[in-house]
């Protein structure tokens, strides 16, 4: 039997990552579509995301 080391870092694909900045283009809301839904994401005053339907 051969024994391979798996290195964690490698092993699972890498989770999209994506600026909130870019997603508002410089703005503070931008609309996020989900299965005919729509979505807020707005960036407070205080930095913080806050993201409603």
């Amino acid at each position: 039997m051969m024994s391979e080391k798996i290195d964690r870092e490698t092993a699972f694909p890498a989770i999209p990552q994506h600026s909130a900045q870019e997603l508002t283009q410089g703005g503070a809301t931008a609309h996020i579509v989900l299965n005919d839904q729509v979505y807020t994401l707005r960036i407070t005053r205080a930095g913080k995301l806050i993201l409603t339907k």
